[in-house]
């Protein structure tokens, strides 16, 4: 096997106490997302339902990150890496601005986490969403969606298999396809239940059985969204597969140079006494 192929860098740990509080994002996330289905009408107000999820949801974002910092790990290094990678993301994401479905931050998000690591791509898909809503001025109470939907993108891809060569290129390609569709599925749950008329045949409309308002909004994400869902998709494929080789390859030389996880000893320099201490890593 080549040396890239054997490099499996981790630029952010996963502590276990990440772990958790990653996995109470997810629960709060899918929760997020699929309440129109499981709410009953009167128990769960829907005007204050979504922002209060909003906000739990974001809390936690911003928990994982916290807790990584303060747990140590993120390393310099990779602290530099991810604001490098975050404000280049944040603006190459304006020169696609989602028309017809170009999305230009997302292949960065899966060669990032392929390389670095699942816990480097979450926290990348968190900063670089925040980054470029604050940037073109698109905050709002959609954006903690977006956050999760790009962290999770960025960190699934560092839990695909091995794989090398043009393999691994059409890996990560269709990868970044199948994620551009789910990203869009995803992220019009977030405002499906307040963007039509109630009297509109693929409108939400509380109460109603899970069969009935699941083929409601199949009818609506089909209608409204699936042809901006394949432009994002396309573009995910063409730019991995254009793209994706120079880039692994610049961001593996990167992860060899910086050795993000790299223990720290202290040992006396050579030819000197042994009370003069040096750094080796």
């Amino acid at each position: 096997m080549s040396g890239h192929v054997r490099l499996r860098t981790t630029a952010i740990r996963i502590t276990p106490r990440a772990g958790v509080i990653i996995a109470m994002a997810a629960f709060v996330g899918v929760v997020a997302f699929f309440w129109p289905f499981v709410v009953a009408p009167g128990k769960f107000g829907s005007s204050y339902a979504p922002p209060l999820i909003f906000g739990v949801l974001l809390v936690l974002v911003l928990c994982v990150v916290i807790s990584e910092i303060a747990e140590g790990g993120i390393s310099s290094k990779a602290l530099a890496m991810l604001g490098v990678l975050s404000a280049v993301n944040a603006a190459i994401r304006p020169l696609g601005a989602g028309t017809a479905g170009i999305e230009t931050v997302f292949f960065i998000l899966v060669l990032a986490g392929r390389v670095y690591g699942p816990g480097f791509g979450f926290t990348l898909g968190c900063t670089s969403l925040f980054a470029s809503a604050l940037i073109t001025g698109g905050v709002g109470p959609w954006m903690p969606y977006q956050m999760f939907g790009c962290a999770f993108v960025g960190m699934l891809a560092g839990f695909l298999p091995r794989a090398s060569g043009r393999l691994e290129i059409l890996l990560l390609a269709v990868y970044g396809s199948l994620s551009g569709y789910l990203f869009g599925f995803l992220l019009n749950l977030s405002f499906w239940p307040f963007s039509l008329d109630p009297n509109s045949s693929i409108a939400y409309l509380p109460g109603l059985p899970f069969t009935e308002q699941w083929h409601r909004y199949l009818a609506f994400d089909l209608a409204t969204s699936l042809g901006w869902d394949t432009g994002r998709a396309v573009t995910n494929f063409v730019c991995v597969v254009l793209a994706g080789p120079a880039v692994l390859t610049v961001f593996r030389r990167a992860a060899r140079k910086a050795r993000f996880q790299a223990p720290i000893t202290f040992a006396p320099q050579r030819g000197t006494g042994a009370d003069t201490p040096s750094v080796e890593t």
